[in-house]
């Protein structure tokens, strides 16, 4: 049986070379179900505490547990890896905004809100970078399709559940997107926003 020393080592190797974030269960799979989940928490949290201060942290997301570069040395990595993240339009934003904030809604509850029609392209913009997904349909004529975010959409904001979601301004500048106007930002309580242009496609960048 391995010392907790030991099992920690592993957690840190097993994390360290995951490209995808790890739950408990994927975790006590290393150890073939013989470490508990509450010991593996335990271990993970002084896991974390041990790499406090680095450049690299330890964080407990939506979709489990991964290391991430600490958001103030990106801009050093940038310099070797100048790749910026997409770009999106206004009508993304407000969108996104919109199905955060206000799931399960459908395309026409969106419109509704934002006071323009939601163009199919701005849906598949959100639900290519795995941000949103249909997650139930409502029991009206023609079934509309439900939207809501993903676990993927936490995971990018550095959040565990909806509960933390941050204000919309707040929200906008975590995902490093294309701020929309200040005037321009989606009315939640089912007003229509100002919007003298039509739905854009978002802009062609790599992820």
């Amino acid at each position: 049986m391995l010392s907790p020393n030991e099992v920690k080592t592993v957690l840190e190797a097993a994390l360290l070379a995951s490209g995808v974030p790890l739950t408990i269960a994927d975790l006590r799979r290393l150890f073939d179900d013989e470490v508990g989940g509450d010991t593996i928490r335990r271990l993970l949290d002084e896991l974390r505490e041990a790499w406090a201060g680095r450049g690299v942290e330890l964080v407990n997301l939506a979709s489990g547990w991964r290391f991430q570069t600490r958001p103030e040395f990106q801009r050093y990595l940038e310099r070797v890896n100048p790749e910026k993240p997409p770009k999106y339009s206004r009508a993304v934003l407000e969108t996104l905004a919109i199905i955060a904030y206000k799931q399960p809604v459908t395309r026409g509850d969106i419109e509704d809100i934002r006071g323009v029609t939601v163009a199919p392209t701005v849906i598949k913009a959100l639900e290519a970078r795995g941000w949103i997904d249909v997650v139930a349909h409502r029991e009206a004529p023609g079934r509309p399709a439900l939207y809501g975010t993903t676990r993927a959409f936490l995971d990018d904001l550095g959040l565990r559940s909806l509960d933390e979601l941050p204000p919309i301004d707040d929200l906008v500048a975590s995902l490093d997107l294309a701020a929309p106007p200040a005037d321009a930002a989606p009315a939640l309580d089912g007003t229509s926003p100002a919007d003298a242009s039509p739905p854009a496609e978002p802009q062609a960048a790599a992820a």
